[in-house]
């Protein structure tokens, strides 16, 4: 991936013919796995550069989304890839471990959960 970085970077600053193997390499195997790589839009509730509250609220919305859709993870997997592409793994992890045994901060998954 650090190839086709470095020639796109050198066609675009010498303007050289490598947009030819740049553009076949693109169209190649690697097309695909660009396609698959998503991140969060930007918030412009969260402009600064610490994007903690951006995190935390996403990783909210994803659980709100399961609580209003009954526990369905396929109808909320977008919100999921956005709380992931945006918060660090150690976060999610510890998150979801919270959320199985029920001590959570965020928002709970149905009324019978401990509140703080």
């Amino acid at each position: 991936f650090s190839y086709i970085m470095q020639i796109l970077i050198t066609q675009k600053v010498f303007n050289c013919k490598l947009v030819t193997e740049a553009s076949e390499i693109m169209s190649g195997k690697f097309s695909s796995v660009i396609d698959l790589i998503k991140t969060t839009p930007r918030d412009p509730k969260f402009p600064s550069t610490n994007q903690a509250g951006h995190c935390w609220n996403r990783y909210n919305e994803w659980v709100l989304c399961l609580k209003t859709t009954h526990g369905d993870e396929d109808a909320c997997a977008q919100m999921r890839q956005l709380a992931v592409s945006i918060c660090p793994v150690d976060w999610v992890e510890k998150w979801d471990d919270e959320r199985e045994i029920g001590n959570f901060a965020g928002i709970k998954m149905n009324d019978t959960e401990k509140t703080h």
